[in-house]
């Protein structure tokens, strides 16, 4: 098996490169980058025979066609997403080999799902996996678990909490970029668009954690769960920064315009509020509490099993990139094996396999804290 990953030398992209090289079936790696410096690569990677360097901009097409052409699979982790999943991907349809994205901005998956580039990917045969991170991506799989063991699914809630210790690059352009504007949620069987950064609750997550503040922000599960969970009635998707200092001060550079994307100008110079504070957000002072070294994922679900109630919860933390790189790495192998066997685009809900993907995520280490409450339909 040869994979390119488009983002390689990033912390994500490393994620999937460092599980990929254990992997007897995968010969070779190729870790596609604008900026291809070996210097920037872990240890293991500058080390491995099966790793590989290029420079790639996803910008360039016909670069990227003849590049995919040689390979089995594409896993692009370059963000952000609302910039790059549509083009990396109709790159890969036109070489016709399988895709997979970590994609977690709506409008990216929105774009995929609703654009020709779903028949073209069946018509050339192969599949366009979008969302196969940790959020979305193994959640996602959480849900469709627990959905099996269910006669009815009400409910679905997903929080997750990120680090700025662990954040870099793109990641930012994304945490800033989702709480804008109106963003989907799935409330009370219908799609609906509510205001990003709105709806603030407290959630317990897994120590070292604890309790953290999360809000709506636009992740595209709210697209994509109700397809294949049929009847449920909410997909309530919520997130935040951490320490609580950033969450605050994003909401109130929202609220005073200054993630606003429209120029302005300012002595003589057309300038986008936005691009600032992405800017700033970049060089944070050293002083300033990074928080945790590690992020956290909390799954809720709740529906009906024989005349019962049933809640599921499922609570993770960790590292962010093997967090979420492992999870794209798995279903790559997957794909390779023959489990994956849906064409056009898909997100992971729909054509992984909850079991042999959890039985491998757990192999790798990952640790899931589980519960399950059965409790009557009639009480109050």
């Amino acid at each position: 098996m040869r994979a390119l990953i488009i983002g390689g030398v990033g912390g994500m992209g490393q994620g999937v490169a460092r599980d990929l090289i254990k992997q007897k079936q995968v010969t070779d790696v190729i870790l596609a980058d604008l900026y291809p410096d070996p210097e920037r690569l872990s240890k293991k990677l500058r080390e491995s025979e099966k790793s590989s360097l290029m420079k790639m901009d996803v910008n360039d097409h016909q670069t990227m066609v003849n590049a995919f052409k040689k390979v089995n699979v594409v896993i692009n982790t370059a963000g952000p997403f609302y910039k790059t999943a549509v083009p990396v991907a109709m790159a890969a349809v036109e070489a016709k080999v399988n895709y997979i994205d970590i994609c977690d901005d709506y409008e990216g998956t929105e774009i995929l799902f609703n654009s020709n580039i779903d028949k073209m990917a069946k018509d050339a045969g192969i599949t366009v996996l979008t969302g196969m991170g940790s959020d979305p991506g193994t959640n996602n799989i959480l849900v469709k678990w627990y959905a099996d063991k269910l006669d009815k699914v009400d409910d679905i809630y997903l929080y997750w909490v990120v680090s700025i210790a662990e954040l870099a690059g793109a990641a930012w352009d994304h945490s800033l970029h989702m709480t804008l504007g109106k963003i989907p949620q799935y409330i009370d069987g219908k799609l609906v668009y509510v205001e990003g950064g709105t709806g603030k609750v407290a959630e317990q997550f897994l120590e070292p954690l604890g309790i953290c503040h999360v809000r709506y922000v636009g992740h595209p599960q709210p697209l994509t769960l109700p397809k294949y969970i049929k009847g449920v009635k909410n997909v309530i998707i919520k997130g935040a920064l951490i320490p609580l200092w950033v969450d605050e001060l994003i909401h109130e550079q929202k609220n005073t315009g200054l993630l606003n994307t429209e120029p302005i100008d300012i002595k003589g110079t057309k300038v986008k509020p936005y691009d600032i504070a992405l800017k700033l957000w970049e060089n944070i002072p050293k002083k300033r509490d990074n928080g945790p070294q590690s992020s956290g994922l909390k799954v809720i679900v709740k529906g009906q099993r024989n005349g019962k109630k049933v809640t599921y919860t499922a609570d993770m933390v960790g590292r962010m990139a093997p967090g979420t790189g492992l999870p794209a790495s798995i279903a790559s192998l997957m794909m390779n094996a023959g489990d994956v066997t849906v064409k056009g685009v898909i997100a992971p809900e729909g054509c992984i396999d909850p079991v042999k993907f959890l039985n491998a995520f757990l192999k790798r280490g990952a640790r899931i804290h589980q519960t399950e409450t059965i409790s009557s339909m009639f009480e109050v």
